[in-house]
């Protein structure tokens, strides 16, 4: 299961940077980081689901490179969002 609607709204109204910001870089990083730590615990216990362990590396990758899309960017924001995300580079 994928993470719920109400948490899925929680985390897009918490990075947004507008009214209806829905789609920005910020955001698809803390939605992944969302997905990520979501399946990263459904492995733990699943250890033999090579399929969702697919997804998981595609995720990790997606997000890598919005991380360093934003680098190139926005280094400030960049900075910001590891540091609110608690992700280590």
């Amino acid at each position: 299961m994928a993470i719920t609607k109400e948490k899925k709204s929680e985390v897009i109204k918490n990075f947004q940077l507008g009214k209806n910001d829905t789609g920005s870089c910020e955001v698809q990083i803390a939605l992944l980081t969302e997905r990520i730590n979501y399946l990263t615990e459904h492995l733990r216990g699943h250890v033999k689901d090579k399929h969702s362990r697919r997804g998981l590396i595609q995720m990790v990758e997606m997000r890598k490179r919005l991380l360093a899309y934003l680098l190139r960017t926005n280094p400030k924001q960049h900075a910001s969002i590891l540091k609110r995300l608690d992700i280590r580079k």
